[in-house]
Formats: C-alpha cells, sequence, structure tokens
C-alpha cells in the first residue's frame, strides 16, 4: 500500500486545489459551486495519478540514477511496469467515463490535460524552457476545470497570476536539479538548458510579476466594483510575505526540490497562505 501511495502521489493533489480559485477571485462561492468544484477535484485528481504513473513508467532508467527519485516504486522495482501500466490505463478511462456523465466540457480539458502531459512524458519536458511552460499550462487548465465546472467566468488576470506564479515555482524545482548536477549527480536531461545564474533571474523576475500582477487585480476598476471595495490591496501584504518565504527556502535554504512538500511542511508558508485567504474573504465579505 505504501509503494501504490507513492506511485499515485497524493500528495500532490494539493495543486488541484487551483480548481477552486475561479469560485474565490470571482466571490462566487455557493454550496452547489463548492459540490461540482469537488467533483471536478476528485476527477483532475485521479487524472493527475495517471499521469504521474506515466511520467514515472517514462523515466524509469533516469530516476534509477537519480540521488532521491531512486527510491520511487518503478525505479526501485516495488511495482512492476506492467502493474503500473495497467494502472495507468485504468485511472485515466476512469476518470474520462466519470467526466463524461458529469460534463462534457469538463471531459475537453481533462482530455487536454492529458495529451499535453502525453507530449511531456514523451518529449516536451527534455526540452528547457518548453518543460517549464507545460507544467505552468497545466495549473492554467486546472482554472478551466473549475470555471467549467461551476460555470464561473474566468477573469483574465487570474490566468495570468496562475500561470506566472506556476512558472515561478516550477523555475525553482529546476534550481534544485541544477544545483544537483553542480554536486555531480545524475539529474535529467533538461538541466543542460539551465544553469545557477540563469534560474536564480528568471526566479527574481517572475517573483515582481507575480506580485505587480496581483496587485493589479486588486485594484483593478472590475474587481472594485464588484466587491465594492477598494482595499482588496491589502491582501497583497500576505502575497509578498509568501513568495519572499519560498525565496528564502530557496536561495538561503537550497531546498526546493518538491514545490507540494514546502507547502505542506512548512508552517511560515503556511501561515502566510491562510492570512492570505482570510484577509480576502474578510475584506469581500465586510463590503
Amino acid at each position: 500500500m505504501k509503494d501504490l501511495l507513492a506511485l499515485l502521489r497524493p500528495h500532490q493533489y494539493i495543486k488541484n486545489l487551483f480548481i477552486f480559485a475561479p469560485i474565490l477571485f470571482a466571490f462566487n462561492i455557493t454550496q452547489e459551486n463548492l459540490l461540482h468544484s469537488f467533483y471536478a477535484f476528485v476527477l483532475f485528481s485521479i487524472l493527475a495519478s495517471s499521469v504521474y504513473i506515466l511520467n514515472d513508467y517514462m523515466d524509469v532508467e533516469e530516476d534509477k540514477k537519480h540521488p532521491t527519485k531512486c527510491k520511487r516504486p518503478l525505479a526501485s522495482g516495488a511495482i512492476s511496469l506492467a502493474n503500473a501500466n495497467f494502472l495507468f490505463m485504468a485511472l485515466a478511462g476512469l476518470t474520462f467515463f466519470m467526466a463524461y456523465m458529469f460534463n462534457t466540457k469538463l471531459l475537453v480539458v481533462l482530455f487536454i490535460y492529458f495529451a499535453l502531459n502525453i507530449l511531456y512524458s514523451v518529449k516536451l519536458k527534455h526540452i528547457a524552457i518548453v518543460d517549464i511552460f507545460i507544467i505552468s499550462t497545466g495549473f492554467v487548465l486546472r482554472l478551466f476545470a473549475g470555471a467549467i465546472a461551476t460555470d464561473t467566468p474566468l477573469s483574465m488576470w487570474i490566468i495570468i497570476i496562475t500561470f506566472l506564479l506556476a512558472i515561478f515555482l516550477s523555475l525553482a524545482k529546476r534550481r534544485d536539479d541544477v544545483l544537483l548536477s553542480l554536486e555531480g549527480k545524475e539529474t535529467r536531461k533538461n538541466i543542460d538548458g539551465y544553469n545557477l545564474e540563469f534560474v536564480n533571474a528568471a526566479m527574481v523576475l517572475m517573483s515582481g510579476v507575480v506580485i505587480l500582477s496581483y496587485l493589479q487585480y486588486t485594484v483593478s476598476p472590475e474587481v472594485i466594483s464588484r466587491i465594492g471595495s477598494e482595499y482588496l490591496y491589502l491582501s497583497t501584504f500576505f502575497v509578498i510575505l509568501g513568495i519572499l518565504r519560498y525565496m528564502q527556502i530557496t536561495f538561503v535554504e537550497q531546498g526546493s526540490g518538491s514545490p507540494t512538500k514546502i507547502v505542506l511542511k512548512d508552517r511560515f508558508l503556511q501561515i502566510s497562505i491562510l492570512l492570505w485567504l482570510f484577509s480576502f474573504i474578510f475584506i469581500a465579505k465586510l463590503s
């Protein structure tokens, strides 16, 4: 069971919380929308697990040479490739069937995500810069999944902010691989297209753009008119706090290998996110 969970990576489901973002940013949180968002969250999580299996299947030889990924179920031999292949097809098939029964538009989004990740696993993840753009596109597709499931219009700002934040997090993960390569350890082939100077500069650039984009969102006439308050910009304080903490983890503590694990373990970052969420909802409701 431990090996199966490691293969499915349920801790990565935290990424799928972006599915709830459309109703949050549209201030359209109702019981029905929460239920539909949760259903989309479940479908996306099942499909994501199938994608993780495919990724491990395609990377099994490289993972065997990696200092930490060699412990993954397929690389270590704990789960056979045949069983992994069967589970991959079963989970993907189940997701598409359930999506078809629920919402055909959601099925299209899930299929695009699935197809994009097949291309990523086969070829695109070995092309520097393209790889992080594909990962970031996956986060945007989560937004569309949530928007379609709840029939909520997507703001251009939430798409921009999510895409830029995902690039920032992807760069931090690549930085960890660059550090491993500098230590003479085997890493992904696409690291050949990165070096420490480039990743550091790109992260600093993206952090500034993320903060500026969020600030622009909070002071946009559309948002001010919708919530009837011009004070949403105050929540930017916690966005800056969270970004700086993540950069501290990356540059000072040298521990940006897994964004998901960082969010799940770092108390400072968790408190920053909760305070941002509380301030965002409080200001919106207060108005």
